[in-house]
């Protein structure tokens, strides 16, 4: 059960939290009526399905059937639980997290944690001072001058070497009195074979320490001295690291994201380093793995623009299309920093300087010249079949320009370059957006949700203009109640939500979107964001509750009129008198349906 205190901290948090805001720093809205559209972040579509109502605080998506309130909308954006998401919103807000009884379990985990952090700074430091201290870091230091890395970025970053030793830093580490499963919960050790105890998993390697958002130490990054493999080596998944989620160097750069207005992602910690080194600090890096929508939400936290810069050679420019799939969607503005001489950030700054990487930032391309410019180097478009191609690898980003003027210029230039008719661009690009061209450029991440057709009658709508009345005015329930029992509500949905009303009202207290829920289930949430999201048809509130109350009724005797139907039949059959009864029973039902 939750405390006082738990409770006026939610409500503090959801009194301060704007749904549209939230939710339109994640999507793009266009304001109609008392209602906000855009496309579902959950979901692929092209048509707009996705409802914000502001003043009643929900969402809803006609298309996937998710709804809630703001921190439904923010659990299932960033993957999180749903308190999860309060947490996030009350630190975006600056509001602090009241202490709260916690359980053995979680106090445990806790420690678990705060132990393998311990161990890990602990690995920080001996990296470190095996670098600056020792002799076994002499072959590092060589590296990192040979990479144009100074000692003020070692200091910085915290830079490191892993000696040239099966197990310097277990044998180390055990003598301190550090126990064998955390060195291998934390990935700094293995297990041998034969049994014999553990050894190091980084050895003869440069070792990059990888932080999270707060800039505690959760894993390293190992690089080779020469060209054996693997050249990059990380820390495995533990439950301290996780790629997918995990940006290298966001701890240090988030503030200068936040006064820049865009992020530069390059691919890896090398990279970042090295740009950062340079006075440019609005950097981060993906860690071996491609970017995902984890690492795309966590920047849109700080800054709406995403600038990429991956290697310039062919590898490089996929992962770039790739990237630029994930975050096409989001509405974010994206940028790609190109770099000249088939080289990464880090060969160009060592060769030209920081001054010549800080122009090609600026000289970043909008995603759509970009594209254009990529797809034109990789399609032979002398053909007929080229141009039809390179045609349709530009759809999906034609399509995702919202002004209508530019998008026209765009389709000149692209009907200019291909020697095709204007009026073929404009007509292809049409059938793009009604859904008639596959897309055929690089694949878009996995919809959090898939769109679902609901079967929907005029009793589940009616239902649902109950379900609104009710939540607005919960005394209604007892309008209600007299006209047909809630037992009686067909839909086990609606049922669930009116019962919950019930509830509500028999102890004086008003419903509010925090404990609706708190108390629904996932579906029953979704039928309430619905109910009080979708418009009534044209009609007054009055007059659409009334009309609604009459198709329930009606249902509810219909059922009834069934049931006692049933029941004279099988008296009758069996010869018994209480037939007669149920025949009157069904009368008198028929009599107020025809009224009805």
């Amino acid at each position: 059960m939750r405390s006082e205190r738990m409770d006026e901290f939610v409500e503090q948090v959801r009194s301060q939290s704007d749904i549209l805001n939230v939710i339109q720093s994640y999507v793009p809205l266009k304001r109609k009526g008392n209602r906000y559209w855009g496309c579902c972040p959950f979901h692929n579509e092209k048509t707009p399905s996705f409802s914000v109502v502001p003043d009643k605080g929900f969402f809803y998506c006609f298309g996937c059937h998710a709804g809630g309130n703001v921190f439904k909308f923010i659990s299932l954006i960033e993957n999180v639980t749903y308190f999860e998401a309060i947490k996030l919103q009350a630190e975006k807000l600056g509001i602090p997290l009241p202490e709260r009884q916690r359980t053995p379990q979680e106090i445990a985990r806790e420690r678990e944690m705060a132990d393998l952090r311990k161990v890990n700074e602990m690995a920080r430091d001996f990296f470190h001072n095996c670098l600056t201290m020792t002799h076994y870091g002499e072959a590092g230091k060589a590296y990192f001058a040979g990479r144009d890395i100074s000692p003020e970025t070692i200091e910085e970053f915290k830079l490191g070497f892993a000696p040239n030793a099966w197990d310097k830093l277990s044998t180390a580490f055990t003598k301190r009195g550090v126990k064998q499963e955390f060195l291998l919960a934390c990935g700094l050790s293995a297990e041998r074979n034969n049994g014999g105890g553990l050894y190091d998993r980084f050895r003869n390697r440069v070792i990059i320490p990888i932080a999270d958002e707060r800039g505690r130490v959760v894993g390293f990054g190992g690089r080779v001295l020469d060209d054996s493999t693997p050249k990059y080596l990380n820390t495995p998944e533990t439950i301290l690291f996780n790629k997918r989620k995990l940006l290298f160097g966001l701890d240090r750069s988030h503030r200068a994201i936040q006064q820049a207005g865009y992020a530069i992602v390059v691919e890896g910690y090398m990279d970042a380093i090295s740009v950062f080194g340079a006075g440019v600090r609005n950097v981060v890096a993906s860690l071996g793995t491609a970017f995902t929508a984890e690492h795309c939400q966590k920047l849109l936290r700080y800054a709406p623009d995403i600038y990429f810069c991956y290697d310039s050679d062919e590898a490089g420019q996929k992962a770039t299309i790739r990237a630029l799939s994930i975050v096409r969607d989001t509405g974010a503005v994206v940028r790609v920093i190109v770099v000249p001489d088939g080289k990464d950030p880090d060969e160009y700054i060592r060769k030209h300087g920081a001054d010549a990487f800080r122009a090609l930032v600026k000289e970043a391309l909008p995603l759509v010249e970009y594209r254009l410019q990529y797809v034109l180097k990789h399609v032979n478009y002398d053909t007929l079949d080229g141009k039809v191609k390179a045609l349709h690898e530009m759809l999906p980003v034609l399509a995702g320009i919202k002004e209508t003027a530019v998008r026209s210029e765009y389709e000149k230039k692209l009907a200019q370059i291909l020697l095709l008719d204007e009026g073929v661009v404009r007509d292809e690009l049409r059938r793009y957006a009604r859904g008639a061209v596959a897309e055929e450029s690089a694949p878009v991440r996995a919809p959090i949700r898939q769109a679902v057709q609901q079967q929907d009658n005029a009793i589940r709508r009616a239902g649902r203009i109950i379900v609104r009345m009710v939540w607005q005015d919960v005394s209604l329930i007892h309008h209600v109640e007299s006209v047909l029992p809630l037992a009686g509500i067909g839909d086990p949905v609606q049922r669930e939500i009116l019962l919950f009303l019930q509830d509500l009202s028999n102890q004086g207290q008003a419903p509010d979107d925090v404990t609706a829920a708190e108390n629904l289930s996932e579906d029953a949430a979704a039928e309430l964001s619905r109910a009080l999201v979708e418009n009534l048809g044209g009609r007054a509130e009055t007059e659409a509750y009334n009309d609604s109350l009459k198709v329930l009724r009606k249902a509810y005797l219909n059922m009834l009129f069934v049931e006692h139907s049933r029941k004279a039949d099988a008296y009758m059959k069996a010869g018994n008198a209480a037939y007669v009864d149920e025949l009157n029973e069904v009368m008198k039902i028929k009599d107020e349906m025809d009224e009805l």
